[in-house]
């Protein structure tokens, strides 16, 4: 019985992980560029269950079958299929078609990459992130920089070069997206990453979270009635257990 709830804490464990992915993929349904997370699930090794009949004769053993201890979580990773884009008619949205990540630097200096083109002038008159991260261009020599705005507007064509300034948005992807690693707030970071020169950027759109509703909906379900099956094993383990120590011990 002590191994039978050991299993089911672990499984109910494993529950409340998924359950806290899928809330966190539904609370982040209208963030834009944000990528939803899925997780992988295995079933712990099996192991062989004997009866031996009989202290003084160990070759006699009763052979009971296997049994699986429970579940655990592999991997969390993410999803980075493209969501919908959204025509917002703002000038400092953004949208990338296809692949390809915004940069950004963070405030200790490293480079950022984001779908979330959701863009604001902080009081330097700098592109920055909502969170205010400087949007990275690249100039005429092939430097990277921080992007200055004149006036309250910028414009570029498909291609994210400026139309009212020299140089162009730093836009860059990966041979692997397993590479990248989420920091939070649509934001990931990683190495391997390079420029992309051909890339179909569009003004006055953002692109939307990609997540599933109803997907995430059936998950929630799901979760919820393998909780409520956990729970009924862990009370008749419980049960089972009382009895075993209290009426059979008497």
């Amino acid at each position: 019985m002590i191994r039978g709830i050991h299993t089911i804490n672990r499984n109910m464990n494993v529950l409340q992980k998924k359950l806290e992915n899928a809330g966190g993929n539904m609370s982040n349904i209208n963030t834009p560029g944000y990528k939803f997370q899925d997780m992988v699930q295995s079933t712990l090794e099996s192991r062989e269950l004997v009866n031996y009949m009989g202290s003084d004769d160990l070759n006699r053993r009763q052979e009971l079958g296997n049994l699986e201890f429970g579940h655990q979580i592999d991997e969390v990773y993410t999803v980075f299929k493209q969501g919908n884009l959204v025509e917002t008619g703002k000038n400092m949205d953004f949208a990338i078609v296809d692949r390809g990540f915004f940069v950004i630097e963070l405030d200790n200096g490293e480079l950022g990459f984001t779908r979330n083109g959701n863009f604001k002038l902080d009081e330097d008159r700098r592109l920055v992130t909502m969170e205010g991260y400087p949007v990275l261009s690249i100039d005429d020599m092939g430097n990277m920089t921080e992007t200055f705005v004149d006036g309250n507007h910028i414009d570029i064509d498909s291609k994210g070069n400026r139309l009212d300034h020299y140089g162009r948005f730093h836009i860059v992807d990966f041979q692997d997206y397993n590479d990248l690693e989420s920091i939070g707030d649509t934001i990931f970071v990683g190495d391997g990453w390079y420029p992309v020169i051909d890339v179909d950027v569009r003004q006055g759109f953002l692109e939307m979270s990609n997540v599933n509703v109803i997907d995430e909906m059936m998950k929630m379900i799901e979760i919820a009635r393998e909780f409520e099956a956990n729970q009924k094993a862990l009370h008749a383990a419980d049960e089972t257990l009382n009895k075993a120590v209290n009426e059979i011990g008497r």
